[in-house]
């Protein structure tokens, strides 16, 4: 299976739908009090449309494939991931573009998506490396993502401008075939917690 395969992945958590134009209302509800986030890409309310078509684009392009996440407790619509920046030829993908709504952060929501498309990454695709990367700057990200197990491969200095015109410098984390049975036990055991 390719990593830009439509596909539905689901666990007694949450639900990755394949994102479309009909999430948009929910989720202008979930990003509402997100704006303070400077250091991470979250559409504001008003904005959610925009990110759909662009993420819709480039998934047309062959670039991204895109979730919406749905929180299977509340039945809502809390945020979005993709697979991202797809080197299907090196069966390398990226999984990013990640925002939660408020009321999904510190919950069980994130640990089973990833589970989900790392699962899905490893098993149904193949995948010989799956990335994630943030902000430097963004500790709670990079505190999530340590907590999955990733390994830090290096800094990308200067690696993005950001809006407001300053400089991001990435952080790039990876994960490995053979290591993914123990970031997979390690993400069963937090959701047992939940």
């Amino acid at each position: 299976m390719e990593f830009v395969e439509p596909v539905t992945l689901e666990n007694g958590h949450v639900r990755l739908e394949p994102l479309t134009t009909a999430h948009a209302g929910d989720l202008a509800d979930a990003a509402v009090g997100l704006e303070s986030a400077w250091y991470t890409a979250v559409p504001t309310p008003a904005g959610v449309p925009d990110e759909i078509a662009t993420r819709l684009r480039w998934q047309a392009e062959g670039h991204m494939n895109p979730f919406a996440i749905r929180r299977i407790a509340t039945g809502r619509i809390v945020g979005m991931t993709t697979f991202c920046h797809i080197d299907q030829p090196n069966r390398h993908v990226e999984i990013g573009y990640t925002w939660l709504g408020i009321e999904a952060q510190h919950t069980e929501v994130n640990p089973a998506a990833k589970l989900l498309l790392l699962g899905h990454a490893f098993q149904a695709c193949d995948a010989i490396c799956v990335q994630l990367r943030t902000h430097w700057h963004n500790r709670q990200s990079r505190a999530a993502i340590e907590r999955l197990g990733a390994k830090q491969d290096g800094v990308l200095r200067n690696d993005r401008i950001m809006p407001d015109g300053t400089f991001r410098d990435t952080v790039v984390y990876s994960i490995l075939p053979h290591e993914w049975s123990a970031v997979r036990r390690g993400l069963l055991a937090r959701l047992e917690r939940n």
